[in-house]
């Protein structure tokens, strides 16, 4: 089965401009102002050379890109990818300082990236390209500059290698990085945060229409960290999560019934994957994408719901936990059809927001239970949505409008206020 879905030629890029611009239009933004908010306030490229198992030499390409530091240090996820570019880093840098503006944290935005492949090395090359990407870069790092995290294809492993080449050069710096493993500094309920964020900004929409999660059936395209987390915590508060993918394929239980969820995931831990799960039927992602649903949620890659696809989309409720896989014109077909779509910059912004909770136990040199790393999420999580929803409710806006309204000029106020 092949890996690769057929999409449309599009960048992020093309999303987060016009994301920006429907807010600075609603905001007023003047032409000075717009050039400041977008233009990234440092771009970074360089080769990552490294020794493989075989003996050859291969040359990556890295890239670090710290979108704002208006309101804080520049904060974002460094992702190991092989179609990882400059335009993919640069937009999702982008997206960052919108999301940590509307989650109301002290940082700006950033993002960063290997254009390598996980899936095709071993664990000791992940180790070299991590150590020789992180020592190129590593002048522009730091707690009060540039705080990397995790995200797609990497992990606390890869964050904890970080953290000692960063260290090595800084002296021990466990604030350098975040999503580490406990035992190095990282945070309780970090690993779920993402995930959980998505279920209770899920959770405060379907209480406002005044619906139960019980009953709902959830399609989850993407089931890595977010995703099988997400699916795990909405099958806890009653949803049947019926379909799942990864990079391999999509599953779907038998006549539609829902998965048992923890059961795919110990399925994943032992084979790689969630095809041939025990009484499942196989399908496509680009299938998954557009089954009967009450919510879909994409939880892989960019621009997975396009012009082409939109059209043809059933599910009633749209969450993003992945950066930016809605593009402007399936939005605008969606919202047409009726289909709520709750926006990336709100809905998976628990993993940021415990990103910060595990930068102030670092600095701070304390530990939070769990309990108390939930109640926090939870209440941060509570604020955004009731921002995100009063002003969509008041201006009779779509959820993403109303969000980056929100976000875009909160970052206007801080650059405003530092007189730039």
């Amino acid at each position: 089965m092949s890996v690769v879905e057929t999409l449309p030629a599009i960048s992020p890029i093309h999303i987060v401009d016009h994301n920006f611009s429907v807010a600075a239009e609603r905001l007023g933004l003047d032409e000075e102002q717009r050039k400041l908010l977008k233009m990234p306030f440092r771009e970074l490229k360089v080769e990552v050379p490294i020794r493989m198992d075989d003996g050859a030499l291969r040359v990556f390409n890295g890239y670090r890109v710290q979108h704002s530091g208006a309101r804080g240090p520049a904060k974002g996820g460094i992702r190991f990818h092989p179609q990882v570019d400059l335009d993919e880093v640069r937009s999702l840098a982008e997206a960052m300082t919108w999301k940590t503006a509307l989650a109301n944290i002290p940082f700006g935005g950033a993002k960063g990236g290997v254009d390598c492949d996980p899936a095709e090395m071993s664990t000791g090359e992940l180790e070299r390209v991590t150590r020789k990407f992180i020592s190129r870069i590593h002048n522009i790092l730091g707690p009060y500059r540039d705080v990397p995290a995790p995200d797609v294809n990497t992990n606390g492993q890869v964050m904890a290698w970080i953290m000692d080449e960063y260290s090595s050069h800084h002296g021990y710096t466990p604030a350098c990085v975040t999503g580490k493993p406990v035992e190095l500094g990282g945070s309780l309920g970090r690993k779920q945060a993402t995930g959980r964020g998505v279920m209770l900004v899920l959770k405060k929409y379907l209480n406002d229409i005044h619906r139960s999660s019980r009953g709902m059936r959830v399609a989850v395209q993407g089931f890595g960290n977010v995703g099988s987390h997400a699916a795990m915590l909405l099958e806890d508060e009653g949803a049947g999560v019926f379909a799942v993918s990864d990079m391999y394929g999509a599953i779907m239980g038998r006549n539609g019934k829902a998965l048992p969820i923890k059961e795919v995931v110990e399925h994943v831990r032992k084979t790689g994957s969630v095809i041939e799960f025990p009484g499942s039927e196989s399908l496509s992602n680009d299938e998954l994408l557009l089954l009967d649903c009450d919510i879909l949620i994409p939880a892989a890659l960019e621009c997975v719901l396009h012009a082409k696809n939109a059209p043809k989309v059933k599910a009633r409720i749209i969450a993003e936990a992945a950066n930016l896989p809605t593009t402007p014109e399936a939005d605008d077909i969606l919202t047409r059809k009726g289909v709520t779509i709750l926006p990336d910059i709100l809905t998976n912004l628990g993993g940021v927001i415990v990103s910060y909770f595990e930068w102030i136990q670092n600095l701070q040199q304390e530990f939070w239970e769990e309990e108390r790393v939930n109640a926090e999420l939870d209440r941060y999580i509570t604020v955004a949505y009731n921002d995100v929803a009063t002003l969509a409710s008041e201006a009779r806006v779509p959820f993403k409008v109303a969000a980056y309204q929100i976000a875009v000029k909160r970052v206007a106020h801080a650059e405003e206020l530092r007189g730039v």
